[in-house]
């Protein structure tokens, strides 16, 4: 696996974790708001492995990409910097994105005629999203911007927002990948706590009706994975998306909530690629 830095919005430094063949299908992983790039580690390997080429991104702001210095983490930005970070491929990628990266995937995707994708993988978002299931997970990572006195610390506070997910995928091990240490030696959450100022989720009437409005103008196959168990996408929102979507379709990950890679990773891995292998049947294993 190699690391690259890619260029976002304004010259903005992002760092990525690519694997595989450059002559391969490209497939760009964009995580959800307050996740890392960590959180497809798994998933970069798999299609790495498959045929592909994976680019696993930290979107601006998170992981070890540069912060904005002007704060910015409106959604234009970040939908500007899934096209800097295509600018550069040689052929037409398959986006998947979680949460908010599925957000600005769907925006460049849909708002962009002459961006070119060959597929799209919305892993639980929608346009017509939950307002209460996004209120909590607004209200958790505003719980502790002041960090965590240690590892038992973070294990207990995401224990108590996923209470369904088993003990294993919410290690300390794993959960040290998405923090930092701070000055004053205080565990803090990788990201810039400026992303959380002001509300840009998608629940306002505005951002839902964009949303509807770019989702009726992609045309690319589109796959929505979502978490049985999601109080983010529900039954209604699953509904208005396939009435909406061109060529969308879309699938439950049982046992899995609105984190579903990490909530039931093998599964989620599988429909990915099975997915994909429509797409590009050309696409080798190793």
């Amino acid at each position: 696996m190699e690391r690259l830095y890619l260029t976002g919005a304004s010259g903005l430094k992002l760092a990525a974790d690519v694997a595989g063949d450059p002559d391969d299908q490209p497939v760009v992983l964009l995580h959800g708001g307050g996740q890392t790039r960590h959180s497809w580690g798994e998933l970069t390997r798999t299609l790495a492995g498959n045929g592909y080429r994976a680019i696993n991104v930290d979107m601006r702001g998170h992981g070890e990409s540069e912060w904005c210095p002007e704060g910015d983490y409106t959604i234009d930005r970040f939908v500007d910097d899934v096209h800097g970070i295509l600018a550069d491929l040689s052929q037409p990628p398959v986006l998947v994105g979680a949460s908010l990266g599925g957000i600005s995937s769907l925006l460049a995707a849909g708002e962009s005629p002459e961006l070119d994708v060959r597929g799209l993988v919305l892993v639980d978002i929608v346009p017509q999203a939950e307002k209460a299931g996004i209120q909590r997970i607004r209200d958790f990572m505003l719980a502790h911007l002041d960090g965590f006195d240690s590892i038992e610390e973070v294990v207990a506070a995401v224990s108590a927002y996923n209470p369904h997910r088993q003990p294993s995928s919410g290690s300390g091990e794993g959960l040290r990948k998405n923090l930092r240490v701070g000055e004053d030696n205080r565990l803090y959450w990788h990201w810039d706590p400026a992303f959380m100022a002001g509300d840009r989720t998608p629940g306002s009437t505005k951002n839902v009706e964009r949303l509807r409005t770019a989702a009726s103008q992609v045309y690319a196959p589109t796959l929505l994975v979502r978490g049985k168990m999601s109080d983010v996408v529900s039954e209604e929102g699953v509904k208005d998306f396939l009435e909406l979507m061109p060529n969308g379709r879309a699938m439950d990950v049982g046992g899995a909530g609105h984190m579903v890679s990490g909530d039931q990773n093998d599964a989620f891995n599988d429909a990915i690629l099975e997915f994909l292998a429509e797409l590009v049947p050309t696409a080798t294993p190793a």
